[in-house]
């Protein structure tokens, strides 16, 4: 029964995975889960708390990664602190507009990108910065985003391998 529990495990995360793309919590909905078999089978120690400590740690790290890179790309760019507030929000909500492109998967993506784009545009023009240099900023908000995306799959994919060996094993 331990097999079945951790391929079961491993399809969801992998379907978690995915999620992150959406904006969707998948890296903590991967520890939840991985969490609630830990809970239900006790007697049959698949994962141990370690595990699952250092599986919620990478998905924190996950959240930050995401949350400094978006930040961080229009500041270094020479944004202001409300570009850089709006850009998050802009890419949250460029990434529910970019789900209705006909790209799949990557239409998140790039609708997250444009968003933070968009934000970090309308918040240095907010700020009554120039036209120019409002869209350097935005530019940097929109690589910083996919850069934020980007470093969070990459944890995810870690959690996935970490929390599939730790099921199998």
């Amino acid at each position: 029964m331990v097999y079945v529990y951790a391929t079961l495990l491993t399809l969801c995360n992998l379907v978690f995975l995915v999620g992150v793309l959406f904006n969707l919590p998948g890296t903590w909905l991967m520890v939840l889960l991985a969490a609630a078999i830990e809970w239900w089978q006790p007697g049959e120690y698949l994962f141990g708390w370690p595990v699952l400590y250092a599986a919620a740690v990478l998905a924190l790290l996950g959240e930050v990664f995401e949350f400094l890179f978006s930040a961080a790309g229009t500041r270094q760019a020479g944004g202001s602190k409300r570009a850089a507030a709006i850009a998050i929000v802009g890419g949250v909500a460029g990434a529910v507009l970019g789900t209705a492109l006909p790209v799949p998967v990557a239409g998140t993506l790039i609708g997250a990108s444009v968003g933070a784009f968009a934000g970090s545009l309308l918040g240095d023009l907010w700020a009554g910065r120039p036209l120019f240099h409002s869209i350097d900023a935005g530019r940097g908000a929109a690589v910083g985003r996919f850069l934020g995306t980007v470093a969070k799959l990459a944890i995810g994919t870690v959690m996935v391998v970490i929390l599939g060996l730790a099921a199998f094993l």
